[in-house]
């Protein structure tokens, strides 16, 4: 299948949270499993997630289908900064903002 005319299911928190970003003036670019943002002279790679059965019961670990197997496989091998996240404040956090 074509990439052309594809567009990839993005949750439903991700525009705000791209829009909230790109208006503190942090740099975001959008499909790269999620967002690539740049703040400072550094990079970060977040996967945005809705959080309603995100995770099971004990709160860590991912209910089946939440996260891509493409998904586990960034979070187990990549040797750079890759988190799941959910809202802005987890993003604001991990990138050190400042105003």
């Amino acid at each position: 299948m074509s990439r052309m005319g594809y567009r990839a299911k993005v949750d439903a928190n991700q525009s705000a949270i791209v829009g909230e970003l790109r208006a503190r003036g942090v740099s975001v670019a959008l499909a790269h499993d999620d967002i690539i943002c740049g703040y400072r002279g550094h990079n970060y790679w977040f996967e945005i997630k809705n959080p309603d059965g995100l995770f099971k019961a004990d709160g860590v670990t991912f209910n089946k289908g939440k996260i891509k197997k493409s998904q586990e496989l960034i979070r187990r091998t990549w040797l750079g900064q890759y988190d799941v996240v959910w809202s802005i404040e987890q993003i604001l956090a991990k990138i050190n903002y400042r105003k």
